[in-house]
Order: structure tokens, then C-alpha cells, then sequence
């Protein structure tokens, strides 16, 4: 089973961007649906985008549409998250996600990595 270990979080200024890494020391990701999903402090988890295990079909949030974009190198075990044109409201700790299926619903997700902060300053 997929071990996520996310990175390239950190502190940028509205309009900023960065690129988000999820790494499987595994090298089973590449089975899997991957996604991404952040946590806001005081909110539930909210869905941000998944890729399909090929990488040929991908979706998003509402909220981020047209401005983030999920992909996934399956020979690298990773896959990434590139955030522009950030916003304060941006602001979570994002989550790296394997699963079976491409679902917007935390629960139907099967494994998780531990997070990065992402934060988004005015």
C-alpha cells in the first residue's frame, strides 16, 4: 500500500505560487487514483483535485478551478499540485490521497499522507 509523504508547502503572498509534491516510498501509487484535499483550521476536509492512476483524466474543486493543476509522474512515484495565483482563503494544510476511485468524498479514500502547510499571506 501507497506510504504519501507530501512536500514543497510554505509561506507565500497572495498571487504566489507553489508546487506540491507527494512522494510513495512504495512505488505502488501508481495503482491508485491520487488526489488532493485540504484542511482549513476549524473546517472539515475539503476536496481539491484527483488524476486518474494513468494521469488522463483529471478534476477539480470548484474553488481552485483554473488556477491549480494536479499531475502525476508514475516512473517518479509522485505526483504533484501546482497552486497559482494563490489566495489568503488557500490557506490549509493540504493532504495527499491514494484510492480506488475518483470520488470527491474524504471517506472513500484509502491512504493518506501526513500534510503540508500552505499558507497564503494578504
Amino acid at each position: 500500500q501507497p506510504q504519501l509523504v507530501e512536500s514543497g508547502g510554505g509561506l507565500v503572498q497572495a498571487g504566489g505560487s507553489l508546487n506540491l509534491s507527494c512522494a510513495d516510498s512504495t512505488r505502488t501509487l501508481r495503482s491508485y487514483v491520487m488526489g488532493w484535499f485540504r484542511q482549513a483550521p476549524g473546517k472539515e476536509r475539503e476536496f481539491v483535485a484527483h488524476i486518474s492512476s494513468t494521469g488522463t483524466t483529471t478534476d477539480y474543486g470548484g474553488s481552485v478551478k483554473g488556477r491549480f493543476t494536479i499531475s502525476r509522474d508514475n516512473a517518479k512515484n509522485s505526483g504533484y499540485l501546482q497552486m497559482n495565483n494563490l489566495k489568503p482563503e488557500d490557506t490549509a494544510v493540504y493532504y495527499c490521497a491514494a484510492g480506488a476511485s475518483k470520488s470527491p468524498n474524504v471517506r472513500d479514500w484509502l491512504y493518506w499522507g501526513q500534510g503540508t502547510q500552505v499558507t497564503v499571506s494578504s
